[in-house]
């Protein structure tokens, strides 16, 4: 019997609008600015730098990679630390930070060489590092390059075994592509060496894909997976017999295409409820919110590709560009926020967080006055330790990082 995924999908419904005391739950988020004055903040990551047990935010900014530091409490600012500049001719554009050593201080790689329009040259176009702590972490990083495709664009630390980690880096474009033909974008996993200094290995996850744009990892024991994002609509691939393989049930790998039916492709891609529905911002750069309830299970017959049901939450983003889903109101299912970045038909960018079933509600709850955050990048995270997901966030146009601390009771 195979072991099931997280991507598999529940046909459960995903969300009530009440609690289960009956009374309505409604966001209430508080907002609190950490840094206004950053030069575009292309990606986001959070984790402890300094080892204090306090989630730290890391920001890949046009031109450095920074840290704020946790202060401990809600009214102090958070302190700016540049971990590495100018790397690269071009600008930053990802970071992924984890603790892979369990010391409780991550280790960091980074992605710059932001140059999406070359695809044929590689000096020209994308660059991978991992970034040395010093003893002193608000002091400047070394930086380890190491070998990379065009156009890097994402990227996330995996652990893929008890002792064993990647760095999982996917670029936007594969090698000669133009317009999202040719080359398939080759997606690696870089395993993590003893000495980060010595050559790290590099694991093929998939090179089928086009234009592939974000994608979120999953551990479920000894099962680590990962869905991307892209032109194809999306993959999924397991780490398995120490090799990345597609995943091979046939439900669960013609369904990612159907979702983009009618679009030019996946953005965003995020599971809910521990993979019993998938969300999605469609097309790339898109306007549509959309969830995938339905069935991937090891249920006995196995259910129709037909029965999966695709609801479009909304249709009000422009330039949609982040997504994350949790339980941010603590009512046993999670939400979906998610944040654009250029003016829609109503002149906003901002940030929203919608429930999956609610009738009648295409426009979410703002979680601002929809004008502060041109959204790049959305992440989730506990930073008080008071039990709920609070939210952080970078705007490109707006040219901010900002907190919104939950305010719900868990």
């Amino acid at each position: 019997m195979k072991h099931p995924l997280l991507a598999y999908l529940l046909a459960a419904p995903l969300l009530l609008s009440h609690d289960s005391a009956g009374q309505s739950t409604t966001p209430n988020f508080k907002i609190q600015v950490v840094d206004n004055q950053i030069d575009i903040g292309y990606g986001l990551a959070i984790g402890d730098v300094d080892g204090d047990r306090r989630p730290d935010i890391l920001l890949a900014d046009q031109k450095e990679f920074v840290w704020y530091q946790n202060p401990g409490d809600k009214s102090s600012p958070w302190k700016r630390h540049v971990m590495a500049a100018n790397l690269t001719p071009q600008d930053n554009v990802c970071i992924a930070a984890r603790d892979l050593d369990g010391d409780g201080r991550v280790e960091v790689a980074v992605g710059a060489g932001w140059n999406p329009a070359e695809t044929t040259d590689s000096t020209k176009s994308g660059a991978v590092f991992y970034l040395v702590r010093p003893q002193d972490p608000t002091q400047r990083w070394e930086a380890i390059r190491l070998p990379h495709e065009v156009t890097t664009h994402r990227m996330r630390w995996a652990k893929v075994s008890k002792d064993s980690h990647q760095l999982i880096v996917v670029p936007l474009h594969g090698l000669g592509n133009k317009n999202g033909e040719g080359r398939g974008v080759r997606i690696w996993g870089y395993e993590f060496p003893k000495n980060p200094r010595d050559t790290w290995k590099r694991h093929l996850v998939d090179s089928t894909m086009h234009l592939t744009h974000n994608f979120e990892l999953w551990e479920d024991g000894a099962t680590t997976g990962l869905i991307v994002a892209g032109k194809e609509g999306g993959g999924i691939f397991e780490w398995r017999k120490k090799r990345w393989r597609p995943y091979d049930d046939e439900v669960a790998s013609n369904a990612l295409p159907l979702l983009t039916k009618g679009t030019e492709g996946i953005g965003e891609i995020r599971r809910l409820n521990g993979g019993r529905a998938i969300a999605t911002i469609q097309p790339m750069h898109g306007n549509l919110l959309q969830v995938e309830s339905g069935a991937y299970t090891f249920a006995k017959p196995k259910p129709k590709v037909e029965d999966k049901v695709v609801d479009v939450l909304t249709d009000i983003l422009s330039q949609g560009h982040a997504l994350v889903c949790g339980d941010f109101l603590g009512i046993g299912s999670d939400q979906i926020v998610a944040g654009w970045r250029n003016p829609n038909a109503a002149g906003a960018v901002g940030v929203r967080l919608f429930k999956p079933k609610e009738e009648g509600n295409l426009e979410g709850y703002s979680l601002d006055d929809s004008v502060r955050m041109a959204c790049e990048d959305l992440q989730a995270a506990d930073l008080d330790g008071d039990g709920d997901l609070d939210l952080i966030a970078s705007g490109r146009a707006t040219l901010n990082v900002l907190i919104y601390w939950n305010q719900q009771k868990p």
